[in-house]
């Protein structure tokens, strides 16, 4: 570490957070990166990470060390993991994810925090505000809760003669209740039926879909959890298997041979937390760097999938997509 920046760290010394950084190899800080799916599934956001780490200076290997702790989707794990990171020490702790953060929040006062997450950080408490987090807390939020209503308005305009609409969600989620009040606000507005289905693990998959079919339910959204997220494929076989016409915030869905994809476009938001993070490493506060949002949508449709399915899809929603997949 340069004397300059030592010097600027020490100048610090009222926020007790930069001190972690003493513990630090010479010249090769350490992040801790707490994923709550596994490094499989979130292959793309570390791709993402390392390049805004890397358009701050920093690579993983050369200048940086990583420490990666994965939940496997077994989110009572997030706590453990994240005090095992907490005690390395790290000099940065990179959250993916709303319940992911939550954990590293509860983990630690001191270490800077760098979130991503669809969730409200304000109302989960991870920061006091979006301009000022106020605390050793900032990152990235996407569009997540704020989308639900609208891919219920999708899959209802899609199949406006199901008898009800169903919502895959992992309940440990910690924006589980925000994102299905948002949900049947939709419903209700609509005048349709929602069936929201529950799955705290890989093996509830199939007895979710089987739920589904026996509520008679004709169309699904699935929730952007890490749980659900990482098992795209087998969504959309089961989807297959039983001609149920689904939507996931997430395009590799439609590119697994499911039918849609509504959400966030994710990269730029996960590169901007790498770029956060080695602001931190050089000095600055999380509580001076402002939450920042992303704003960009994308749709994605595979109309090879609605054919099979038999769903007819409208010109002018295949008019809209940003990406057709024949």
């Amino acid at each position: 570490m340069k004397r300059r920046a030592f010097i600027t760290l020490l100048g610090g010394a009222a926020v007790a957070w930069p001190l972690a950084a003493r513990a630090q190899q010479p010249g090769r800080p350490i992040i801790g990166f707490l994923g709550s799916s596994s490094s499989g599934a979130d292959n793309a956001f570390i791709e993402h990470l390392r390049r805004g780490l890397g358009d701050a200076g920093f690579v993983e290997g050369h200048n940086l060390v990583v420490e990666y702790r994965w939940a496997e989707g077994r989110y009572d794990r997030l706590p453990a993991l994240a005090a095992e990171l907490v005690r390395r020490p790290v000099a940065v702790l990179v959250a993916g994810g709303i319940t992911a953060a939550v954990a590293a929040k509860a983990a630690t006062a001191t270490i800077p925090i760098v979130f991503y997450t669809g969730g409200d950080p304000v109302k989960l408490g991870l920061v006091g505000s979006l301009n000022k987090p106020d605390g050793n807390a900032t990152g990235a939020v996407y569009l997540g809760k704020q989308l639900v209503a609208k891919q219920f308005e999708l899959m209802h305009d899609l199949m406006p003669k199901a008898h009800a609409i169903a919502f895959l969600v992992n309940p440990r989620n910690a924006a589980t209740d925000d994102e299905t009040n948002e949900m049947g606000m939709a419903a209700s507005a609509l005048g349709q039926k929602l069936l929201v289905v529950r799955a705290v693990s890989a093996d509830d998959l199939a007895g979710a879909f089987a739920t589904i079919v026996r509520e008679r339910a004709g169309a699904l959204i699935l929730q952007g959890d890490p749980l659900i997220s990482s098992r795209q494929g087998r969504l959309a076989v089961l989807s297959a298997r039983h001609g149920i016409p689904a939507v996931s915030p997430l395009r590799d869905y439609p590119a697994a041979g499911g039918l849609m994809s509504y959400g966030a476009s994710s990269a730029e938001a996960v590169r901007l937390v790498g770029v956060y993070s080695g602001r931190i490493l050089k000095g600055e506060r999380p509580a001076d760097l402002p939450v920042q949002q992303g704003t960009k949508v994308e749709l994605v449709i595979n109309l090879g999938t609605a054919k099979t399915l038999g769903v007819e899809i409208p010109p002018t929603l295949l008019a809209r997509a940003d990406e057709v997949i024949e």
